[in-house]
């Protein structure tokens, strides 16, 4: 009996393909790959740029990009909006389209987000060789430039024949779908072999769910980490990403509530438990609260969920500082969940805290120590009021006084989106999240110029929804060019610009390390040739109206309330542009970091700034 076939291009199949396949979790159904941006050039025009025209918007919606590294931020920010149960796809010519693939692929993997890569690459044949923008390796003469996302993608395969695409697109899709695996995955497309007809099996074609699994503990190891639990004193859990992508706020919040044991959170992870959760201490880390971080260092027992304990969420080994401190580690990802050599639960976030909530049943923390946490919150509120109070309307605002007047107009629905600069630790601080969505921080990579590609990605997902960028001047220099998407889709995204002449963050750390703001602020040169001169003569505001959005300029403290409003109101995309006073009266750091300093230097600050880091570095833990 004969096969069913269809005789179709490479690019043709995989794009039919992609749009049979679906995840599931909880009975729930997604698109595994729910659209694909697109930038077109002679490695891709005729190959996917044709297959994606001929399958039509309603088979595989095509979205149009202006920078290859935004695509990527869109579909990541799309993804994680989504709980990684849907992805999008990102097509790229070959040479420097596929090599600008490359940050956008760090910041997928490194955040554990789903992305698709499907980049132009060589010819297969080598009859055009070398083609145009053609690496030539001496020595590796299969070697692209693509081979520089193989370090950065969880799967990466060339498709150097038709029927070689049957099994990578499958391997594909698994790791995309694998809470364990997921992050960017890379096909490289050989521009010939895209255009090359091939008889597909019908089978390739057909609808495929990749089921999303929940994961349950092992039972010795929810024994051992409920027997420490209940052995500790003063336990502490640090809420991660992985809370949000397993939809576990829930679980945590009766977990909070029966044992009594206070919760902080990751920049990832900030939003599982509401602000005004009484167990809720916000951040915690170098960006973090002083009460998270006091009792982080008294914590006998730390509980990990959903976390990969990043340097700044550990202050680099210095924050974890009680002598006996032991840590439970609940993580999908047995990678993750052996750091800081702890007593693993390698399950999903949801199924372990339901399982170790039942495993604690009737246990709870002293109430001395409820006491002790909830006084702390309750000081630590009073400082956040501090920093988002004005009292004078007609006043330059402050950075942390924009986060008031932001805080005053948003919704419990509307989601804000940072990466880089100084609002990361300004937002971890002070920020009060209302709902699991809210607070979009991008801190894995903290990469300049996410927030704009990824308000569009995360519109997208929810449309309705208002959803802000917050960006200094800096990242906006780094990649405004989605804004002309936005406008082009009529996405009604807000953008929040903020004015403060250069890289404030990395200026603060400069004067700390003994750099003395060097090459840090947007300035002409002064006589010495130093810049420090008068500040540029830059208007980004007139630079976001001449992309197409509408823009609103804010002067005072008043006038930025007002024009908040109305960017919230508006259904156009629409920025909001504010000049801040340089004293931001933000609560200074609760933990270190270690930024290493010059040993030997000539120069007064570099001597005063390593003398501070020998005192410091000195707290540095293994935790073994």
């Amino acid at each position: 009996m004969s096969r069913s076939t269809h005789r179709l291009t490479v690019a043709q199949a995989l794009v039919r393909f992609l749009a049979a396949q679906h995840t599931e979790r909880d009975g729930v159904r997604h698109r595994l790959i729910a659209g694909t941006w697109g930038i077109f050039g002679h490695g891709n025009v005729a190959g996917i740029g044709q297959a994606l025209l001929e399958a039509g918007e309603e088979s595989m919606p095509f979205h149009q990009g202006r920078n290859e590294q935004a695509m990527v931020h869109a579909a990541v920010a799309h993804a994680r909006h989504l709980n990684r149960l849907s992805a999008q796809a990102v097509t790229t010519s070959i040479g420097p389209g596929a090599t600008n693939l490359v940050t956008g692929a760090a910041l997928a993997t490194i955040n554990r987000l789903p992305v698709l890569l499907l980049p132009g690459d060589y010819f297969a044949t080598r009859v055009a060789d070398p083609l145009l923008q053609q690496l030539e390796h001496p020595v590796e003469a299969d070697v692209s430039v693509n081979d520089t996302l193989r370090p950065v993608s969880r799967f990466f395969d060339r498709i150097t024949r038709p029927e070689a695409l049957i099994p990578a697109a499958l391997q594909a899709m698994r790791v995309l779908a694998d809470p364990v695996e997921t992050g960017a995955v890379t096909l490289a497309l050989p521009q010939d072999v895209q255009a090359e007809a091939y008889d597909w099996p019908a089978e390739f074609f057909a609808e495929r769910i990749w089921r999303v699994r929940r994961p349950a503990p092992e039972p010795a190891e929810l024994a051992a980490a409920a027997d420490a639990v209940r052995a500790a004193r003063r336990p502490l859990l640090v809420a991660g990403g992985g809370v949000h992508h397993s939809e576990a706020e829930r679980a945590l919040r009766e977990f909070a509530e029966a044992t009594g044991v206070p919760v902080a959170s990751t920049q990832a992870g900030k939003g599982s438990l509401r602000h005004d959760h009484p167990a809720d201490l916000g951040g915690i880390g170098h960006t973090g609260t002083s009460v998270a971080d006091d009792l982080a260092r008294t914590a006998d027992l730390v509980i990990g969920v959903g976390t990969r304990y990043s340097d700044f969420t550990t202050a680099s080994g210095t924050l974890f500082q009680h002598p006996d401190v032991r840590f439970v580690n609940l993580n999908v990802t047995a990678f993750d969940a052996h750091k800081l050599s702890a007593r693993t639960l390698v399950a999903d976030a949801r199924a372990g805290l339901e399982a170790l909530t039942g495993a604690l049943s009737g246990h709870r923390v002293d109430a001395e120590y409820e006491a002790e946490y909830g006084a702390g919150k309750e000081r630590w509120e009073r400082v956040v009021d501090a920093a988002y109070r004005a009292d004078d309307e007609h006043a330059v605002p402050t950075q942390t006084q924009v986060l008031g007047a932001l805080d005053a107009v948003v919704g419990d629905e509307d989601v804000v989106i940072n990466a880089a600069g100084s609002l990361p630790g300004d937002l971890h601080k002070l920020w009060r999240a209302r709902s699991p969505r809210q607070y979009h921080l991008e801190y894995g990579y903290s990469c300049m110029g996410y927030e704009i590609p990824a308000a569009v990605g995360v519109q997208q997902a929810a449309p309705g929804t208002p959803v802000w960028a917050l960006v200094g001047d800096g990242t906006y220099l780094m990649m405004p060019t989605e804004i002309v998407t936005a406008v082009q889709e009529r996405l009604p995204v807000k953008l929040v610009l903020i004015q403060n002449h250069g890289y404030a963050s990395i200026g603060g750390l400069s004067e700390q390390t003994g750099g003395e703001r060097f090459g840090t602020a947007y300035r002409y040169r002064a006589a010495d040739g130093t810049f420090t001169g008068d500040p540029l003569p830059v208007d980004l505001a007139a630079n976001a109206a001449s992309l197409g959005m509408d823009v609103l300029r804010a002067k005072t403290v008043g006038e930025l309330r007002e024009a908040l409003a109305a960017a919230r109101a508006s259904d156009r995309p629409t920025c909001v542009h504010v000049e801040t006073d340089p004293a931001t009266g933000a609560p200074g750091a609760q933990a270190w970091w270690d930024v290493p300093v010059a040993e030997v230097a000539s120069r007064e600050a570099a001597t005063r700034a390593r003398e501070a880091y020998e005192r410091r570095v000195v707290d540095r833990r293994r935790h073994l």
